[in-house]
């Protein structure tokens, strides 16, 4: 029977919003290394490994091996976000009290985080800015947002399963394909432009692609052209890990 393995990746806060209205279903990650230019590309499962590998095959005859590191098919993704902990909250006398959350929330107790432990609720940035306050009460203009990199398994609320592997070079992308990448489309068939300027859209959701991918990695990395991983997955229920 093949192990299923789970590992995080991080996610910013549109591609979140898109993975919760169910916009998307595959993401790209570049290759690390970076595989030679003259190869032929082609994608088998290995059992004998954990994660999908790519045998790419050198115009001169020999063959290069990558292991796709983020998993195999089967294999599952929780998602690492911006995210906080709301321990408490204040009554009008100033008492302290258990907090009601009015937001998505996750219930968390004694998590380890640190030095020490979270229990309360692990709210998250995606769904909109938060008003923190002091331990005695007061409005705190300090943000208790931690980076998604810092997320601990247990305050994650969401858990995909991968469903498909391969590799391609990233300007490949096609129509289709960008728009299971999450792009959000406007009224009247346009797209989202990612980038500051005075452009407000795209005319097609792979042009939207690629404003997204210059905000997050920039100009000169769409213009390189890199191997990337096209990882497709779907969203699965917490309980059913």
């Amino acid at each position: 029977m093949t192990k299923i393995s789970e590992r995080g990746m991080i996610f910013n806060a549109e591609m979140v919003r898109a993975l919760l209205d169910g916009r998307k279903t595959q993401t790209r990650r570049i290759m690390v290394p970076q595989p030679a230019d003259d190869i032929e590309r082609g994608i088998f499962p290995n059992p004998e490994v954990i994660g999908w590998k790519s045998s790419r095959r050198h115009k001169h005859g020999s063959t290069t091996a990558h292991f796709c590191h983020y998993g195999k098919p089967g294999d599952r993704i929780w998602v690492r976000e911006t995210w906080g902990v709301v321990s408490h909250a204040f009554s009008d006398d100033g008492l302290m009290i258990d907090w009601v959350p009015d937001r998505p929330a996750t219930a968390i107790h004694e998590m380890p985080f640190g030095n020490g432990y979270y229990s309360g609720y692990a709210i998250y940035a995606a769904d909109g800015d938060f008003t923190w306050g002091d331990d005695d009460g007061y409005e705190d203009g300090r943000s208790c947002w931690k980076p998604s990199i810092h997320m601990p398994r247990a305050a994650s609320r969401i858990l995909l399963e991968i469903t498909d592997v391969r590799v391609e070079r990233l300007n490949a992308i096609s129509e289709e394909d960008a728009t299971a990448e999450g792009v959000a489309q406007f009224r009247g068939g346009f797209w989202k432009h990612y980038q500051p300027g005075w452009t407000q859209h795209q005319l097609s959701a792979r042009g939207s692609f690629v404003t997204l991918w210059k905000s997050i990695y920039g100009e000169e990395s769409w213009n390189s052209n890199p191997w990337v991983w096209v990882i497709k997955f779907k969203r699965i229920e917490e309980l059913t890990a």
